[in-house]
């Protein structure tokens, strides 16, 4: 037996997974093995997963039993997994189901059915719960303006809330499909997600790859439920595309599609709004005022795109809105805060989730290669950056200048692409712009403008384009075929996935992302917690290094 005939898994008495790259049955293990458990290292030859109770009720809540998960363990693991994890695993999957949502028949009030009288009494004791929970039979009421609350708090103590309560159904309205061909993985998308209006359904995330087509499996759900519509967008870009989308995809007109956002704040049947104006206000100790729209229409779906860009303002809002349909969008529920809780138990838990690598195999995303160049600090920063701290490092080797003309070179490499060159520095990325005389587009850029900039773009009437970290999320330039990454928020593997995504979107040539970072500084350690997400996903860096003498 060849080294690479070895089944792949290694499972650890400390709960951690080891997985070894070079088997025969590694892409498949590693399939199976994001159902239910969470990536933390990705070096070469051996990465490390860690199974954590979010990772386990995620699972369990779209149907993976604790048979089904020690199968797979058994059928790729190399030696027999640890009794001790083994009972670890069905031990926290128990918790699931454990604590129950249900109605009362009274659509003010829910019941939260605790049937084991040892939790009840657990429950009973913790004072985060006094003051919205009232003591009942095998379980406790509760107001349904708590539903929210009380699952945020419970999965904070560790005890995940099974929602079984009913759905509000929300105003309707008659949606009809026009000029949509719904892929089959997005058909199993949409299906897992109404879960044929079983109770507890109708409410969780979808995850797919960037340029895979979740404005179009959420077209489908609308389709399906036709219901009246709120949809939050991280920006004003990405609202204009929704529209767009929506009217070339479904039977509504333009005079049923509203617009709220700094520009304008009309509210229709569906209403698209951005994350930015629902959580401004006047200072910090002012109300929320754009929160209103919550509850200006009676609403049967609310769809998050972009979800784990959620701000904290609007997951107190989306405690409220739990007797409506949630349906939440991303590429990766990664969010460097460590509020995936709160997606879990506010939106909704993960109900479809597909591989990048799976999908490119199929042809219905590009295929991406990933290098990162290293280079030299100059000389004349080398003393500065010894003698800063630790964040003035990190953006002192972001801002190394040696990455213009390293930028340079690849442009003229790729003389025939369609160009990003993405950066967090604004100073970094006005040189950048001047150099190419290329167009910058900043936060500070206005909407109408951006817009022409990626008309032109998109008709090929220029080539290059310099974006701020604005350009990270539902920028939709199918033609884009090369991104070139100057700098980025520190470690952010979220930034980084929705980065590639820019240039993932099918075409008839690959895709290349190139991430320059500068050598031997504090940057290396940020780049590889950037890349361990995509590394996760299948994609590999090539490293290259430059000197100063370029």
């Amino acid at each position: 037996m060849t080294k690479n005939d070895f089944p792949p898994l290694i499972v650890q008495g400390d709960g951690t997974i080891l997985a070894d790259v070079h088997t025969l049955l590694f892409e498949e293990a590693r399939g199976e093995l994001g159902r239910f458990a969470e990536l933390e290292k990705s070096p070469e030859h051996m990465h490390t997963y860690k199974i954590s109770p979010l990772s386990l009720w995620n699972a369990a809540s779209s149907g993976l039993s604790w048979e089904e998960i020690m199968e797979i363990l058994d059928r790729y693991g190399r030696f027999p997994a640890p009794e001790n994890v083994r009972y670890n695993i069905r031990e926290t999957l128990l918790r699931w189901g454990k604590i129950r949502l249900e109605g009362t028949g009274d659509e003010s009030v829910l019941f939260l059915r605790v049937e084991d009288p040892y939790l009840h009494k657990e429950l009973a004791t913790a004072k985060s719960l006094s003051k919205i929970l009232t003591k009942g039979e095998k379980g406790f009421f509760l107001d349904l303006l708590n539903r929210g609350t009380v699952k945020a708090e419970l999965i904070r103590i560790g005890w995940p809330v099974e929602d079984l309560a009913p759905l509000v159904e929300g105003e309707s309205l008659e949606i009809g499909l026009k000029n949509l061909d719904v892929r089959e993985y997005q058909k199993h998308g949409v299906e897992a997600f109404l879960g044929n209006g079983k109770p507890g359904t109708g409410f969780g995330t979808v995850v797919m790859p960037c340029g895979s087509g979740k404005t179009i499996l959420a077209i489908a759900v609308m389709a399906a439920l036709k219901k009246q519509t709120l949809i939050l967008t991280p920006n004003v870009a990405s609202l204009h595309q929704w529209r767009d989308e929506i009217l070339a995809k479904t039977d509504l007109t333009e005079d049923q599609i509203g617009e709220y956002s700094g520009e304008q704040k009309v509210i229709k049947p569906v209403t698209l709004a951005t994350y930015q104006v629902l959580v401004w206000r006047k200072d910090k100790a002012s109300p929320f005022p754009h929160f209103s729209l919550f509850r200006e229409n009676d609403w049967g779906l609310i769809i998050y795109d972009e979800v784990h860009l959620l701000p904290a303002p609007v997951f107190k809002i989306t405690a409220e809105l739990q007797a409506r349909r949630r349906l939440g969008l991303t590429a990766t529920l990664i969010r460097e805060d460590g509020a995936e809780g709160h997606v879990f138990s506010l939106v909704g838990p993960k109900r479809y989730d597909i591989p990048w690598k799976e999908l490119e195999a199929q042809g219905w995303i590009a295929e991406a290669y990933c290098h990162e160049i290293r280079i030299d600090l100059p000389e004349n920063l080398q003393l500065p950056y010894a003698s800063a701290d630790k964040r003035k490092k990190y953006r002192i080797a972001a801002e190394n200048p040696l990455k213009l003309r390293e930028a340079e070179e690849l442009v003229e490499r790729h003389r025939n692409d369609q160009i990003l060159i993405i950066g967090q520095y604004i100073d970094q990325l006005e040189k950048m712009a001047d150099k190419l005389k290329a167009p910058l587009i900043t936060g500070k850029t206005p909407n109408g403008e951006r817009e022409v900039i990626y008309g032109r773009f998109k008709r090929g009437e220029i080539r290059v384009i310099v974006v701020s970290k604005v350009a990270n999320f539902a920028i939709d330039l199918p033609d884009a075929s090369v991104a070139i990454q100057l700098s980025g928020a520190f470690g952010s593997r979220q930034e980084e996935a929705q980065r590639l995504g820019r240039i993932l979107r099918p075409k008839q040539k690959n895709s290349y992302f190139y991430s320059l970072i500068s050598r031997f500084t504090t940057e290396e350690d940020f780049a590889m917690n950037r890349q361990k997400f995509l590394t996760e996903q299948g994609y590999k860096y090539q490293i290259e290094v430059r000197g100063e003498a370029l």
